[in-house]
């Protein structure tokens, strides 16, 4: 298996989308609330089910380029285990779930059939 992509800041614009289920929504909403306290960072709704691609419960961050060094050391930082996908905002949505993705922690399986994608290649989108 190839190694995890590290986040690599060549966008305008990014998501991170915070990973957690049942067992870890309470360490999830502390991160949560911290990002809310982070100047310029977007907070989304903590969503306690399945949303777009994602297949576990979600929170959706977004932040810009010049926030992108700051954001992506505050989260492996805090993250405490938590998988995180961060990837570009292009306006492409396949490719920005798969040639534009990065993981801090566990990768988790994306549904890319909702982007038009043929089959969902699994956790192939998190190799380089």
């Amino acid at each position: 298996m190839s190694p995890l992509r590290r986040p690599v800041n060549r966008h305008a614009s990014y998501h991170a989308h915070l990973y957690f289920d049942a067992r870890t929504e309470a360490l999830a909403r502390g991160l949560v609330e911290q990002a809310r306290e982070r100047p310029g960072l977007s907070v989304g709704r903590l969503h306690r089910r399945l949303v777009g691609p994602h297949s576990a419960w979600s929170c959706q961050l977004s932040f810009d380029q010049q926030q992108f060094d700051g954001v992506i050391f505050w989260l492996e930082a805090e993250r405490d285990g938590l998988s995180v996908l961060v990837h570009g905002v292009t306006g492409d949505d396949l490719r920005d779930h798969t040639e534009f993705a990065y993981w801090l922690g566990e990768p988790l399986p994306l549904k890319l059939s909702i982007f038009g994608a043929e089959a969902d290649p699994g956790l192939d989108q998190h190799k380089e």
